[in-house]
């Protein structure tokens, strides 16, 4: 069923590692769950910006157009699942060194339940205050941390030595796919698809 290790990667992480591991699941299976989380903060995204208006500071709450708030919500769904494939293709691309020998699969499911957090966060524009969406997701960002330094010994069987060193630099690749999403969206803001307020 999909979704079926949402529950243990916040009950109880590592006995839901061995459990993903005991079991991995197809590569269809691992689509289909970062098909679905990513919706979370494409479609509150558009609500909130559409519905709700965002609030940044004393002045009026800002709020999008549909059209341009369903562009950003289209672009920022797919930037999220292109995220979650480089940031699995890096971890295959790394492992090797670490002394790893995944399957593709594997990684993928590595950045899939690690990113699950962050993705769900997106709830959390239920309430668009800056400050509120920005702590909800520094505390979903720590957890994902976390996730990843507790998944990679035990899906990538490697001793947790090396496994914190791997953890690490998939942690430092995933920070650059970010810097580098942030700077194709300001690259396309300034190239005439910044967003269009109401």
């Amino acid at each position: 069923m999909i979704l079926n290790h949402l529950w243990g990667i916040y009950a109880h992480p590592k006995e839901e590692w061995h459990s993903i591991d005991d079991r991995h699941e197809s590569f269809k299976y691992s689509l289909s769950h970062i098909l679905l989380i990513a919706l979370i903060p494409s479609v509150m995204g558009y609500f909130s910006a559409v519905y709700l208006g965002w609030s940044i500071g004393a002045g009026k709450d800002i709020f999008l157009t549909e059209s341009s708030a369903a562009f950003i919500a289209i672009a920022m769904y797919f930037a999220l699942i292109a995220g979650v494939f480089a940031l699995a293709y890096l971890a295959l691309w790394m492992a090797q060194t670490f002394g790893a020998s995944p399957t593709y699969t594997q990684t993928l499911e590595l950045s899939a339940y690690t990113a699950t957090p962050i993705f769900m966060a997106g709830f959390a524009a239920f309430y668009p205050e800056l400050w509120f969406i920005v702590c909800v997701g520094l505390v979903a960002l720590a957890y994902s941390v976390y996730l990843l330094y507790t998944g990679v010994p035990i899906l990538m069987h490697i001793p947790e030595e090396r496994g914190f060193i791997y953890a690490s630099s998939v942690v430092t690749s995933g920070l650059i796919l970010l810097v580098i999403i942030l700077a194709l969206t300001a690259m396309m803001w300034t190239s005439g698809y910044a967003p269009i307020f109401t």
